[in-house]
């Protein structure tokens, strides 16, 4: 058996293509008992997000088996999967995994959201079909793996999309971050990032400007905010403590006017702007009033250009943990089918001991000398424990079996410190 990495994600796939693979939460718990059911498989997860689909197996017969029911599953035919998915096996797979928990494959280098989504697909099979001893153990060293890389080498510290960059930038200039009024002007896809962001970072009050109000009232309701037409701006503006705008007017929608009177209202408290529209959306003269900071895309870009090159030295230093926790991982697995061998050998030793004793136990019950039926438990055990290895050295001499005669004298010769107990 070993383990299977098999997957479809954004450098081999296109968005058609991938939703076409993934799995709704509705399909998953049917899904992940179809492929443990599989006659290759004994252990199964899936991950699937907007930009990867990816199974996990312990399997006896490669990937063929679970690429051809991932085809049948999604109806699609196997040859269309073929072109555009990869596979890794052993310990591939495994640095493949880590790989992705760190956020080292993911469209934006580093993304913290990826170990959260993996945690999802860990916990969900366990409890849908069952994680066997291979699969369980292999996703907890994983996790301690990603954890490491994160706390060494801060790859997700610096943020690299402009979303991220401007809630970032806005949570240094306040000293209550959770306490401040956010107005964000556009209900786009880069507004619904920054929403999210601020959500996630603890912002509570967060009110949502756009043209079309239905929008605008649709991300307001998913996050628990406000929503306001355009018309409504200068009024939300004297309770604003942070403003980002992403629209696509051809005109500024704020200007210096209409900022002026609303820090008048507000009685000159500071207050955080970022325009990530192009054309811009604010006006560059309200860059000069004291009591604004005005930051634009090209401000963000700067900053973001930055993070992205600390983001790429730390993901080489990741590279190396990662390098680590695959060697780690390969020697738990070694120590651990090792510890078989020793189960079963501490398990016939058990059992001479038994015999021998019971035997022992027979004599002296019947009145023999005690000294004559100790030594004879001594000669019994050590001709019985010496008779299988004796005659297996014989074997190997004879074959010029140099490496097991090599590796005898390193098991059954090697110097014991009588002061230790060596059970």
């Amino acid at each position: 058996m070993t383990l299977l990495a098999l997957g479809i994600n954004h450098r081999t796939a296109a968005v058609d293509v991938r939703e076409r693979v993934a799995f709704t939460p509705a399909q998953l718990d049917a899904a992940l008992g179809e492929l443990k059911r599989l006659p290759a498989v004994s252990e199964a997860a899936v991950l699937s997000t907007c930009n990867r689909t990816e199974l996990y197996c312990v399997t006896n017969d490669g990937a063929q088996s679970v690429l051809e029911w991932l085809g049948r599953f999604h109806n699609l035919p196997v040859e269309d999967l073929e072109r555009c998915s990869y596979q890794h096996l052993g310990d591939e797979a495994v640095r493949h995994l880590i790989r992705v928990a760190v956020g080292l494959d993911s469209m934006v280098l580093g993304e913290p959201q990826i170990l959260g989504q993996l945690k999802d697909a860990y916990q969900f099979a366990r409890k849908s079909v069952g994680l066997g001893g291979e699969l369980e153990q292999l996703f907890q060293h994983i996790f301690q793996v990603a954890k490491q890389v994160r706390t060494e080498t801060g790859i997700g510290e610096n943020p690299v999309s402009v979303a991220y960059a401007a809630v970032s930038m806005a949570s240094h200039i306040f000293d209550d971050f959770a306490r401040a009024n956010a107005l964000l002007i556009g209900a786009g896809e880069t507004i619904e990032l920054v929403a999210r962001h601020l959500k996630e970072a603890g912002i509570a009050n967060i009110c949502i400007a756009n043209r079309t109000l239905s929008r605008a009232e649709q991300l307001a309701n998913e996050l628990g905010g406000t929503a306001i037409g355009l018309e409504g701006i200068p009024h939300a503006l004297e309770k604003a403590d942070i403003v980002i705008s992403s629209t696509a007017s051809q005109l500024p929608i704020l200007g210096k006017g209409m900022v002026e009177r609303a820090l008048k209202k507000r009685r000159y408290k500071p207050m955080f702007m970022v325009d990530i529209a192009v054309p811009r959306d604010v006006e560059p003269q309200v860059g000069e009033l004291d009591d604004v900071f005005l930051y634009t895309v090209d401000d963000l870009q700067e900053v973001i250009e930055e993070n992205r090159r600390h983001r790429e030295l730390a993901a080489a230093q990741a590279e190396e943990l990662i390098r680590q926790g695959v060697n780690a991982w390969l020697h738990l697995k070694r120590v651990r089918s090792g510890g078989e061998v020793i189960k079963r050998y501490r398990s016939h030793g058990e059992q001479l001991r038994a015999e021998c004793e019971a035997q022992a136990l027979a004599e002296l019950q019947q009145g023999r000398d005690p000294q004559e039926v100790v030594a004879q438990l001594a000669r019994q055990l050590t001709n019985r424990f010496m008779h299988y290895p004796t005659l297996a050295l014989r074997q190997a001499s004879g074959d010029d079996r140099q490496d097991i005669l090599q590796t005898a004298q390193t098991l059954l010769l090697a110097p014991v410190d009588s002061s230790q107990d060596p059970s």
